[in-house]
């Protein structure tokens, strides 16, 4: 993934999509027909404060000397949200430190699941809960989130990665009711880990593979959406329980740079409530008949 091009292309997209009238501009009706889809580059260097040939360069992927505070400035005048302000920091960040980033990423690759992680996760037998990376591995899971998650846990498209899932195996579809939201859920997600760790090979990879099986991976990647999803709501169609919702909560681990922490739960008193529970004793008992068998070999 060239820097140059990620910078270009997200500026790009986002000056395409807001109107003059968006950003607070008069258009005077005898201007006559635009030429180009919403804003021009000289708008945007006039609501940033800055200069046409500045803003032209940093535009086309030069982002040498950009400072905080001229970034800023760019993302309130493309009216960025959060997510988005911190996928141009990244990305200029990335361009102007290439050697320090790949190193730091390169450790990040490499980085395992502790011990102490794992059993904590099976200490926390009443929810199901997960660790993955900011590639949407999921590395480590307690028994009930395995269980929850099944057809991601045995998918053949392997590592086990909720991207992978969603887009190369057909049970996707049935398993994700909203399939198109988790899908643009997972390509945002990507995206900005992408801007924060545009070395990780592992992660060039898989954006490869995903864009290479398909055009619908494809397709959404070319939008430059990035989103923060750190809690939210999601339904299943599980194959043992039926139809769940349940909401999730992410932690990043300050302990573990680069990963995090998902946990699910149900509002107590409600079916998802005594669906997951049903799961969970369905889970322990097939834990048990397990280590049962283990114990007469």
């Amino acid at each position: 993934m060239d820097r140059r091009t990620e910078i270009r292309d997200f500026l790009t997209s986002r000056r395409t999509r807001i109107t003059p009238e968006q950003a607070g501009l008069k258009v005077s009706p005898l201007a006559g027909t635009r030429r180009v889809a919403g804003l021009r580059r000289e708008e945007v260097a006039l609501l940033a404060g800055v200069s046409l040939p500045y803003y032209t360069r940093l535009e086309r992927g030069d982002a040498r000397g950009a400072t905080d505070a001229v970034l800023d400035a760019i993302a309130r005048a493309l009216l960025l949200d959060d997510a988005e302000r911190a996928h141009l920091f990244d990305l200029v960040r990335a361009a102007n430190a290439a050697t320090a980033a790949a190193q730091a990423t390169r450790r990040l690759a490499r980085q395992p699941v502790r011990p102490e992680l794992r059993n904590m996760l099976e200490a926390m037998s009443g929810v199901p809960a997960y660790i993955r990376n900011g590639r949407l591995d999921i590395l480590a899971g307690n028994a009930l989130a395995r269980a929850l998650f099944a057809p991601i846990f045995t998918s053949p498209a392997r590592p086990v990665n909720s991207a992978r899932f969603t887009f190369l195996d057909p049970a996707a579809a049935e398993f994700y009711p909203d399939w198109d939201a988790v899908a643009d859920q997972n390509v945002a997600t990507l995206r900005a880990e992408a801007g924060r760790n545009p070395y990780d090979r592992a992660l060039s990879d898989l954006i490869g593979e995903l864009s290479t099986r398909g055009d619908t991976f494809r397709q959404r990647w070319a939008r430059h959406e990035v989103r923060r999803h750190r809690a939210g709501a999601k339904r299943l169609n599980h194959p043992l329980i039926g139809q769940i919702t349940f909401t999730y909560e992410t932690m990043e681990l300050a302990a573990d740079q680069g990963l995090y922490l998902i946990v699910c739960s149900a509002a107590p008193g409600t079916r998802d409530a005594d669906a997951l529970s049903l799961l969970a004793s369905w889970t322990a008992v097939g834990s048990a008949e397990n280590t049962a068998a283990l114990k007469q070999t």
